[in-house]
């Protein structure tokens, strides 16, 4: 299982990004995905998920900000981010569960993740 993001980068305040994450070996419809970040001095904070049946579930922090889609066509996970916040840099991570719930996750309840990709806002 493999998991590549990218997309990341500098932007000011109240700008976008949209991150993209790449699985090789499974299919993103079949399992529950999500994104995580961590900040510098951080710890690790799930801010989306999106499972086979269940629907988008957000942190409040990124709640009506962030939206998390997925392209089963291609096998791609989505993150675009509206409106970002100096406190929304952080590295971020794609990451996948393939059993399980898809709610209420901790970033420990994924099994795998990517290598992360860097989102930095100046304000």
């Amino acid at each position: 299982v493999r998991l590549v993001e990218s997309g990341g980068g500098s932007v000011e305040t109240g700008g976008s990004l949209r991150l993209s994450c790449t699985a090789s070996r499974f299919t993103v419809r079949n399992v529950c995905m999500g994104w995580f970040r961590q900040a510098p001095e951080k710890d690790r904070a799930v801010i989306a998920t999106i499972g086979s049946d269940t629907g988008p579930s957000y942190a409040d922090s990124v709640k009506g900000r962030f939206t998390i889609s997925k392209n089963n066509t291609k096998n791609f996970l989505y993150l675009q981010l509206d409106n970002l916040k100096p406190e929304d840099s952080a590295m971020y991570y794609c990451a996948a569960r393939p059993a399980g719930r898809c709610i209420g996750l901790q970033w420990w309840d994924f099994n795998y993740r990517g290598q992360g990709t860097e989102v930095i806002v100046s304000s």
